[in-house]
C-alpha cells in the first residue's frame, strides 16, 4: 500500500474509502500513529529541533536511511511521517512477506515513474534484516544509482544483519525505547482523541493501573496501546456508563513484561556485554539482574559459563587466581545437577567474580606478542641458551646464575634479549594475590634496571684507566662488570638508607639521581610528603621518566634537571619556601671544582629544613690495573719485583681518587655547623682479564697508556703489557671502597 501527499494519476475513490473504513476498524496502535513530526513522541536525540533528520524531513531531502531499534518505538511511524512530508512516491514492502519478485516489481515501477514523470520513489522495507543476501544484493544497484531511495527498518544491528554495501550507502539512526513520560502522552492521547482513540467513550483509568501499564510496557508504545485496547474492549461500562479500568484489569491486560531477547541478535550481545561489564565493575546486584534476564530468556547456561571463564582471566586474572578455579568448579557442578538446581552454581560463580579483586595485568601477554611480531630477530642471550648440546664449542650457558643458589632463590640477571632490556610487559595490580607480590617485583625490576644505569657511576673513577666516557667499549665492559649486580646494588641501597629518620610527611631531595633505586625508600616511607629527583644529564632524565611508569603504585616523584655548574637552576624550579627533611646523593659532583662543590653545599643549606639529614655516599675503585694484577699474582706465590709495575701502581693512586674528596667535604660540612658521621667499608669485585680489556688499556691512544707515557718509557710500558698478557683468562680482583657521610643540620628533628 502506498502513501503520498498528493493524489497521483489513477487515484481510486473507492480504494480511498476502503482505506478510511479499514482505519476505523484498525487496532488502536495503528489508528493513533502520529501523522506529523509534531505529534511524534520521543526520539528527541534524532528528531528534536535542529537535528539532522528533522531538518532533512522538513526540507524533503531525505536520503537512504536505516532505522533500527526495539519494537514499538516508532520506526514504521517515522517512515510514514516521511511519506507524508515528501513529494516523492512512497512504496512499502515487508521483508518477511516479500521476495525478489516483489522487489523487482517495485524497482521497475520506480524506474517507470522516474523516466516518465521525473518522480522519485521512497521504498520503505520493514524488517529489512529479513531479506537474505541475494535479495539485498538485488536491491543494491538501484539504491546505488538513485532509482529508489531506501528507508529500512530493523530491530537488529544493521552492521551485522544488513549488507555492508547498503549500510555504507545509508545513514543509520538508532531509535531508543520510549521514556515513561512519552508513553504517558500516548496514553492520554488515546483516552482523549475523539476521532482515533476513546475520546467519544467514557473511560476512567485508575492512576495505579496507568502506572502498571507504563511500567510493564517497558518503552514499547505498541505494547502499551494494545494493552489499553484490550482493557477497554473487554470491560463493560458500569451503572454510570463509565468504563472503569482498575489495577486488576490492567494486570490482566498486560500480565508480564516481555523479555526482549534474540539469541542471535542485538539483545543477546548487549545483555551478555552488560553482564560482563557488571562483573568487571564489581556490581553484584547488576550482575544478578543481567544473569536473571538471560536465564529468563532461555540463554544457554554453558554460554554464560564460557564467558565467565574468559572474564576470570581477562578481568580478574592474578588478582585472584582462584577465580578461574571457582568458575570451572561451578560449571562442573551445573553439568552434574542440571536445571533448575544448577542455577545455584551459576549464580555462585557470577557473585564470586563480581565480589573478588580485579586486574587486567594478563593483557601484558599481548604487549609481549606485539614486540615479538615487531622485532626482526630476538636472539636468546648466550647465558640463557641450552649448554647441554654445544656449550663447550660456543660458550652457550656460560655466565648463567642459578637462582636457587642465592638468597630468596633470586638473583638479578637479564633474561630478555639485549634489544628489549628494560621492557615491562606485566604490570601487576595493587590488590589481591598479585598486589601482595607487586612491591617485591618492582624492587627486583628496579634493581635490574639500576645495575645498568648505575654502572656508569660505579666506573667513572676507573674510566681514565680504561677508555673515554663516550667509548661504547667502556659501556660494554661496565655492563659485564655490573650488569647482573642488581642484587648487590639493592643491598647497597639498604645500607645507604639504614636508620634514616623518616617522617610520613617528610620531603626528600635526591641529587644527581641515575635510577629510581635510591628513591624507593623515601617514596615508601613518606607517603604524605614528597620526593624530588634531580638529574644532570638529559639521558638520565629520559631514563628516569620511563622508569616512573614502572613504579606507579608509589607516589610519583617530581623530576627536575639542573646542570652541575648551575645549582641555582634547581632552586628556581622549586616552589618558594620548599624545604627538605632529607637530602641524599651517591657520587655527587664528580669532576667539579671546589667552587662548584661549595655552591652546591650552599644550595643544600638553603633547601634543608631545620634538623634535616644529609646522606652522601662515595664509591670508588681501590685498585688500578697494575695493583689488581699484583693482587692476582700474589695468590700464586711471591710476586717478582718489576720496576715498571711498581711505578704504575704509584701513578694509579691519584688517578682513582674521587672528586670531591669525602674527607675534605666532611670537614667543610662541620665548619658549616652540620654534625658528621662517617661509615667506611670495602666491597670485593672481579673482572675477567681478556684480550679486549688488555687492549683497551694498552692500545695506542688508550687513556691508561697515555697516562703511563707521561712518566714511563715505551719499553717499560711494553714490558708491563706483556705481563698482563701472561695472565689472560684469570679473574682480576678489584675492591670498591664506599664512604657514607651522614650529616644533620642543627634544629628540631
Amino acid at each position: 500500500m502506498g502513501f503520498s501527499v498528493s493524489e497521483p494519476a489513477g487515484y481510486d475513490l473507492f480504494a480511498h474509502q476502503e482505506d478510511r473504513h479499514r482505519a476505523k476498524v484498525a487496532p488502536l496502535a495503528d489508528r493513533l500513529r502520529p501523522q506529523t513530526l509534531e505529534d511524534f513522541a520521543g526520539q528527541e536525540e534524532i528528531l528534536g529541533p535542529g537535528r539532522l533528520l528533522r531538518r532533512a524531513i522538513i526540507a524533503d531531502r531525505v536520503g537512504n536511511l536505516i532505522l533500527h531499534g526495539p519494537p514499538g518505538v516508532g520506526k514504521t511511524t517515522l517512515a510514514r511521517i516521511i511519506a507524508g512530508s515528501t513529494r516523492a512516491h512512497f512504496s512499502s514492502l515487508n521483508a518477511v512477506l516479500a521476495g525478489v519478485k516483489d522487489l523487482r516489481a517495485e524497482v521497475e515501477a520506480a524506474r517507470d515513474r522516474l523516466g516518465k514523470h521525473g518522480l522519485r520513489t521512497l521504498l520503505f522495507i520493514d524488517e529489512v534484516h529479513r531479506f537474505n543476501s541475494a535479495q539485498q544484493d538485488a536491491l543494491l544497484p538501484w539504491v546505488e544509482n538513485g532509482t529508489v531511495t531506501l528507508i529500512g527498518a530493523t530491530t537488529e544491528n544493521p552492521f551485522f544483519e544488513v549488507n555492508k554495501a547498503l549500510v555504507s550507502r545509508s545513514r543509520l539512526f538508532r531509535l531508543q525505547p520510549l521514556e515513561p513520560r512519552h508513553l504517558r502522552q500516548l496514553l492520554e492521547r488515546a483516552l482523549t482523541d475523539r476521532e482515533r482513540g476513546y475520546g467519544e467513550r467514557r473511560v476512567e483509568l485508575a492512576p495505579e493501573a496507568a502506572d502498571h501499564l507504563l511500567d510493564v510496557a517497558a518503552g514499547d508504545a505498541r505494547s502499551l496501546l494494545n494493552a489499553l485496547e484490550l482493557a477497554v474492549e473487554t470491560t463493560d461500562p458500569g451503572a454510570d456508563g463509565v468504563i472503569h479500568i482498575d489495577l486488576a484489569i490492567a494486570e490482566e491486560s498486560i500480565q508480564q513484561r516481555a523479555v526482549l531477547y534474540d539469541k542471535q541478535g542485538d539483545a543477546h550481545f548487549d545483555t551478555i556485554s552488560a553482564f560482563i561489564k557488571s562483573l568487571r565493575g564489581s556490581d553484584p546486584d547488576a550482575a544478578l539482574f543481567w544473569l536473571a534476564r538471560m536465564v529468563e530468556a532461555g540463554e544457554n547456561p554453558r554460554f554464560i559459563f564460557r564467558r565467565m571463564l574468559i572474564s576470570a582471566g581477562e578481568d580478574i586474572g592474578l588478582a585472584d587466581p582462584q577465580a578461574v578455579v571457582v568458575v570451572e568448579a561451578c560449571a562442573a557442578a551445573f553439568e552434574r545437577v542440571g536445571l533448575p538446581e544448577g542455577l545455584y552454581p551459576l549464580a555462585q560463580a557470577a557473585l564470586y567474580l563480581a565480589g573478588t579483586e580485579k586486574s587486567n595485568s594478563l593483557l601484558g601477554f599481548f604487549d609481549a606478542l606485539k614486540s615479538v611480531r615487531a622485532a626482526n630477530r630476538q636472539e636468546v642471550p648466550s647465558h640463557l641458551r641450552d649448554a647441554s648440546r654445544d656449550g663447550a664449542a660456543f660458550g652457550d650457558g656460560v655466565g648463567y646464575r642459578y637462582p636457587h643458589a642465592y638468597a630468596e632463590h633470586w638473583v638479578a640477571q637479564q633474561y630478555l634479549p639485549g634489544a628489549l632490556q628494560g621492557e615491562v610487559f606485566w604490570q601487576p595490580g595493587r590488590t589481591g594475590w598479585e598486589g601482595e607480590r607487586r612491591q617485591r617485583l618492582q624492587r627486583r625490576r628496579a634493581a635490574q634496571l639500576a645495575a645498568a644505569a648505575e654502572s656508569a657511576a660505579e666506573g667513572e673513577s676507573f674510566a681514565p684507566l680504561s677508555s673515554g666516557p663516550e667509548d661504547p667499549a667502556l659501556e660494554r665492559w661496565l655492563r659485564r662488570q655490573l650488569g647482573a649486580e642488581g642484587e648487590r646494588l639493592d643491598q647497597l641501597r639498604q645500607r645507604f638508607w639504614q636508620n634514616a629518620h623518616w617522617q610520613r610527611h617528610g620531603r626528600t631531595l635526591v641529587l644527581e639521581a641515575r635510577s629510581l633505586l635510591w628513591a624507593l625508600d623515601p617514596l615508601e616511607a613518606t607517603p604524605e610528603g614528597g620526593v624530588v629527583l634531580h638529574v644532570v644529564e638529559v639521558g638520565d632524565q629520559e631514563r628516569l621518566t620511563a622508569q616512573l611508569d614502572l613504579l606507579d603504585d608509589l607516589r610519583r616523584p617530581h623530576l627536575l634537571r639542573a646542570a652541575l655548574k648551575d645549582p641555582e637552576a634547581l632552586v628556581r624550579q622549586l616552589e618558594p619556601g620548599h624545604r627538605f627533611e632529607t637530602l641524599a646523593a651517591r657520587n655527587p659532583w664528580r669532576g667539579a671544582d671546589p667552587e662548584t662543590v661549595s655552591a652546591w653545599l650552599e644550595t643544600i643549606e638553603r633547601l634543608a629544613a631545620p634538623g634535616a639529614e644529609l646522606r652522601l655516599l662515595f664509591s670508588e675503585p681501590q685498585l688500578g690495573p697494575a695493583a689488581a694484577l699484583v693482587e692476582l699474582t700474589r695468590a700464586a706465590g711471591p710476586t717478582p719485583r718489576l720496576e715498571a709495575l711498581e711505578q704504575a701502581i704509584s701513578l694509579e693512586g691519584p688517578w682513582l681518587r674521587s672528586s670531591p674528596d669525602p674527607e675534605a667535604l666532611g670537614t667543610e660540612l662541620k665548619e658549616r655547623g652540620w654534625t658528621l658521621e662517617s661509615q667506611d667499608w670495602s666491597e670485593p669485585l672481579s673482572l675477567e682479564l681478556n684480550d679486549a680489556v688488555i687492549e683497551r688499556w694498552f692500545a695506542p691512544g688508550a687513556p691508561y697508556r697515555q697516562k703511563l707515557e707521561q712518566t714511563l718509557g715505551t719499553g717499560a710500558i711494553e714490558t708491563l703489557h706483556q705481563v698482563f698478557l701472561t695472565q689472560r683468562g684469570r679473574p682480576l680482583p678489584q675492591r670498591l671502597g664506599h664512604q657514607l657521610l651522614i650529616s644533620r643540620r642543627p634544629g628540631p628533628p
